[in-house]
C-alpha cells in the first residue's frame, strides 16, 4: 500500500511538472489554455467542477501523458499459455510488457510525434479508459492504473491552478533551448533535472485565487 501511494504521488508531480515545462517551451499552447482559463475562472479560484468546462486544458494533460508518460513500459503480464502474436511465439509464463513510450512516438500512429500539440486530442475521442490501445497511459483492462480515476481529476486542477494564478520566467541566466528534457528512469519517469523557475503572482487573479 505504501508503494501504491508513493507510486501516486511520484507520477502526479511528474505529470505536473512536465506540464509547465512543455507550457513553458511552447509558446502557443501556453497562450491558449491562459485564454481559456481566463474566459471560464476570470479572475476566481479554479474548482473542480471548472475542470469540464476546459477541454483545452485536458488536452494539454493528455499530451503530456502521451510524451511523458508516469512509467516507459505498462504493468507486467503474464501468457497463460503459449501463443502467437503477430507471427511471434510467446511461450506460457513468460512475462510481457507492453511499451508505451515507444507507441505514444510511433509516427505510423501520431502525426508528428514529437512535437507539443494539445489540439491533436480536442477531437480525438481518446480518453484513459484503455479501450484504444495508441493511447493508454494508464493501461488497460484489469489491470490499468488504480488511480487513473484520481489522477484525471487531480492533475489538471493542479496544474490549472498554477497556470491561472503565476506568471512563469526562466532564470536570467537560462534560455528555453537550453531546458533539459531528459528522461530519469526510475518508480516513475521524472525529469532528471528539477525544472527551475521564478513565479509571479498574475495581476488579474483575485486574493482567493492565491489559495491553493
Amino acid at each position: 500500500m505504501q508503494e501504491l501511494f508513493a507510486a501516486g504521488t511520484e507520477s502526479t508531480s511528474a505529470t505536473v511538472e512536465w506540464t509547465i515545462v512543455e507550457l513553458i517551451k511552447n509558446n502557443e499552447a501556453a497562450h491558449g489554455l491562459r485564454d481559456e482559463l481566463a474566459e471560464v475562472i476570470k479572475g476566481d479560484m479554479v474548482r473542480e467542477s471548472d475542470l469540464s468546462s476546459l477541454p483545452y486544458l485536458e488536452a494539454c494533460i493528455k499530451e503530456t501523458l502521451r510524451l511523458h508518460p508516469p512509467g516507459p513500459v505498462l504493468i507486467p503480464h503474464r501468457a497463460v499459455q503459449t501463443c502467437k502474436v503477430m507471427g511471434y511465439t510467446i511461450p506460457k509464463d513468460s512475462e510481457v510488457m507492453v511499451n508505451f513510450w515507444a507507441i505514444a512516438r510511433d509516427p505510423a500512429v501520431w502525426d508528428d510525434p514529437l512535437s507539443y500539440k494539445p489540439e491533436r486530442f480536442l477531437a480525438s475521442g481518446l480518453d484513459y479508459t484503455g479501450q484504444k490501445f495508441e493511447y493508454i497511459p494508464f493501461g488497460s483492462g484489469r489491470k490499468i492504473c488504480a488511480g487513473q480515476p484520481l489522477a484525471s481529476r487531480s492533475i489538471p486542477l493542479i496544474v490549472a491552478t498554477l497556470v491561472h494564478t503565476f506568471d512563469w520566467f526562466l532564470p536570467s541566466n537560462m534560455e528555453l533551448a537550453h531546458i533539459d528534457m531528459k528522461d530519469n528512469y526510475d518508480l516513475t519517469m521524472r525529469k532528471e533535472e528539477s525544472l527551475s523557475v521564478i513565479l509571479k503572482l498574475r495581476k488579474t487573479v483575485t486574493a482567493a485565487a492565491t489559495v491553493v
